[in-house]
């Protein structure tokens, strides 16, 4: 697998929807996981919420999105990040450090509930980036 840059939105309990929306503009198989199915979050209103969503189209436009959970700060307009994915661990954690300097690291580059190795972080120009590398095990 290649790596892959692509758009993640993010929302407000309509993550859903929404991407059954883009679906339907777009085409393509779309994936979800709810974060009850990685027990991802303690509080019972968040159960049912898409933690990740995938839209891959055959002529290769790839779409995320994610419902934010309660206790994060979701303001429209600023809903939105680029994400960074693939197996190639040296080149992503390459990309990792050069994004991740002068900037915020919010959530540490380490192995995930799902299994591969996951960060965020906000760059020196306030862009949020996801950083995901398949396959990969934390030691």
């Amino acid at each position: 697998m290649t790596t892959r840059l692509n758009p993640y939105l993010s929302f407000r309990d309509t993550a859903g929807e929404a991407m059954d929306f883009y679906q339907s503009v777009f085409g393509g198989e779309l994936t979800r996981s709810t974060f009850g199915e990685f027990h991802a979050s303690e509080d019972p209103a968040e159960q049912d919420k898409i933690m990740h969503s995938a839209l891959i189209t055959d002529n290769g436009l790839s779409l995320m999105a994610s419902d934010t959970p309660n206790s994060m700060d979701y303001t429209v307009g600023t809903n939105y990040s680029v994400s960074l994915s693939g197996e190639d661990e040296a080149e992503l954690r390459g990309y990792w450090d050069k994004l991740s300097a002068g900037g915020i690291v919010t959530m540490p580059l380490d192995q995930a509930p799902w299994g591969d190795t996951f960060g965020m972080c906000v760059d020196k120009f306030g862009v949020t980036w996801l950083v995901n590398i398949a396959g990969q095990q934390s030691s």
